[in-house]
């Protein structure tokens, strides 16, 4: 079961998507769904994907909310910065902020 504030997906910069999908299924047998040509996910003991069109060649560490407004208010009341507003994408609706550090990470919901 999904819980707030819990690391629940991680994002990857994936470039050239099928040459990194070749890379991770013959160097360590993952296997991907992909979502579009532009985007390939993986569950292989963390749910993650890769995205040819991450703006930063970082990782990126999603978080779980099961209220996506109310834990935006929380991360801004905690000094969170937004960088990315709440937005639906395949799946949901996230948003992305950066922690005091500068550190991005996303919060996403299905709902």
């Amino acid at each position: 079961m999904r819980q707030d504030g819990k690391i629940d997906y991680l994002e990857l910069p994936g470039g050239d998507i099928d040459r990194v999908k070749a890379f991770y299924g013959n160097a360590f047998g993952w296997s991907f769904v992909d979502y579009g040509p532009r985007y390939a996910a993986f569950d292989e003991g963390l749910d993650g994907g890769f995205d040819a069109d991450a703006a930063k060649a970082v990782p990126l560490p999603v978080l779980y909310a099961q209220d996506l407004e109310a834990m935006q208010a929380r991360v801004e009341a905690a000094g969170g910065t937004i960088v990315a507003p709440i937005f639906a994408f395949p799946g949901g609706r996230r948003f992305h902020f950066k922690d005091p550090a500068g550190t991005e990470l996303a919060v996403w919901s299905e709902r």
